[in-house]
């Protein structure tokens, strides 16, 4: 297991797991709260303009079966077309913070998306909203194409992370922007975390052995056929990449090394 010492800053909170979960998509509540479980995740992202911010609502009630003692809510602006769109449902995710007792809970996944086939965030969109979210107190995790200069412009504004995707949202498609993602994680002083297009336990392995300091997914473990195994294995898959990430692997080389040397054996003789 990954030393406690090794948690993920994500502006002034700390914590133990670099997986993510979102609660869309789901057959059942009941998988949707056992994939949370299993996958021992301490985020889980929830989408406001689905959700009515009263409680009592039986829409929500999967909410209120959850340990938010042990989790943390992060709300996303999911379905906003325009920054004034994601403002207000950022507003929103707040208050719900509040009904779930995390009254000090000011972060928002903040998603401007307008294009209505592919999904791709709006660039500008997201620059505007981020802006005036952060100063207004906000803990800002803007989900981006992978850009690496968008990535910067974020960074200076103040945001908390940026979350470039890897591939169209709920595709399953894997790091499609790979070369782009390495040079925002090679740039960055917040943390990255890849959201979006993991398909897989091994693509989520690659994202962090890469150095991504967490990823965010939804689609891969909710759509699965078995999703609360589905959302042990991501865990894993998690530790793993984070494990061999910070043990660095080993040089790569043109011609094979034996091994066990020659030189070894000819001792024994």
């Amino acid at each position: 297991m990954i030393e406690n010492r090794d948690k993920l800053q994500i502006g002034d909170r700390y914590f133990n797991s670099r997986l993510m979960l979102g609660t869309g998509k789901y057959r059942k509540s009941t998988d949707a709260i056992e994939s949370i479980d299993a996958s021992e995740c301490e985020i889980v992202t929830v989408a406001i303009r689905r959700l009515p911010t009263n409680l009592d609502n039986d829409n929500t009630n999967f909410l209120k079966q959850l340990d938010w003692e042990k989790l943390w809510l992060l709300p996303n602006t999911a379905g906003s077309q325009t920054a004034e769109e994601a403002i207000r449902m950022a507003f929103l995710g707040h208050e719900l913070a509040c009904q779930l007792g995390q009254e000090d809970n000011f972060f928002v996944k903040l998603e401007v998306i307008s294009d209505p086939k592919y999904l791709l965030p709006d660039p500008v969109g997201t620059l505007k909203a981020a802006e005036f979210l952060v100063k207004k107190g906000f803990t800002v995790l803007p989900y981006i194409n992978a850009d690496p200069m968008l990535a910067l412009h974020l960074e200076d504004l103040g945001c908390a992370t940026v979350m470039p995707l890897g591939s169209p949202i709920g595709s399953g498609q894997g790091l499609n922007n790979l070369a782009n993602i390495k040079i925002i994680i090679e740039n960055a002083n917040i943390p990255v975390v890849v959201d979006a297009g993991i398909g897989t336990p091994s693509e989520a392995t690659l994202a962090l052995e890469l150095g991504a300091d967490a990823v965010l997914l939804n689609t891969a473990v909710a759509q699965a056929k078995n999703p609360r195994q589905m959302a042990e294995a991501m865990k894993l898959g998690v530790q793993a990449g984070r494990l061999g990430y910070l043990a660095g692997r080993m040089e790569k080389k043109y011609y094979a090394s034996p091994s066990s040397p020659q030189s070894n054996i000819s001792k024994l003789n």
